[in-house]
This record gives C-alpha cells, sequence and structure tokens, in this order.
C-alpha cells in the first residue's frame, strides 16, 4: 500500500470516527489488530457492540468504497470481531457489523450501513 493511499485511509478512519461519535456511539477501539487481521473501529450503540470497517476514496471513479468490502474481507473481519468476543467475554452481547464509506475529494461525504453483512457470509 502506497503512503499516499495510507494517509487517505487514515483520514477517512478519523473521519469516520467523529461522524459517529456525534452520532452517539461510544468508540472502544481503534485499529484493532489480531493474527487474523484489523477492525477499523469497534463501538458501542446503546447496548450493541458495533464492528465497523471504514473504506474511504478520493472519488467513485474506481467504484464505491461499499464494493472494498469483499466475501473474503468480511470473513477476515468475522474472525477479528469473534475474538475480540471471546476475548472480553462478550458472547452474550448483541453485535452488529457496519461500513462506512468515506469520499474524501473535497468535502467529506459520509454513509454508513448498519448491520452491512451476517456473520455466516
Amino acid at each position: 500500500m502506497t503512503k499516499k493511499r495510507q494517509t487517505l485511509g487514515r483520514k477517512g478512519e478519523e473521519i469516520a470516527r467523529r461522524f459517529l461519535k456525534k452520532k452517539g456511539f461510544v468508540i472502544l477501539e481503534q485499529n484493532y489488530r489480531t493474527r487474523s487481521g484489523e477492525i477499523d473501529l469497534i463501538a458501542r450503540e446503546g447496548k450493541t457492540l458495533v464492528f465497523v470497517e471504514v473504506k474511504t476514496r478520493s472519488s467513485r471513479r474506481y467504484g464505491h468504497p461499499f464494493e472494498a468490502v469483499t466475501a473474503r474481507k468480511r470473513v477476515q473481519l468475522t474472525k477479528v470481531a469473534l475474538e475480540y468476543l471471546s476475548r472480553n467475554s462478550l458472547y452474550d452481547q448483541p453485535a452488529r457489523f457496519d461500513v462506512v464509506s468515506v469520499l474524501a475529494g473535497g468535502k467529506p461525504e459520509i454513509e454508513v450501513v448498519r448491520n452491512a453483512f451476517d456473520v455466516n457470509c
């Protein structure tokens, strides 16, 4: 990954984090990593634990940011989420996966897909 793409990704994650906080989410973890991979944000909305994948683009030239959350990525996110739940003994907590799309070319455009996919993807 190029420096430019890494910088854009970090910028998008920060935009998404601030956006979710304004919407009442409590951010628990940022860039949570395990051997299986990484989840950009882990948050709580009310009693629900929310695993958030952030996809950032500078334009839609190469497709919508949501399109980058492939089946392979969903499986990876699920593995990391299950590890988080296990490590923190949170299996009894309601949880979901959200995807936040950030178009960061100019004034940021933010879209959130709640319950973006199921664990049995």
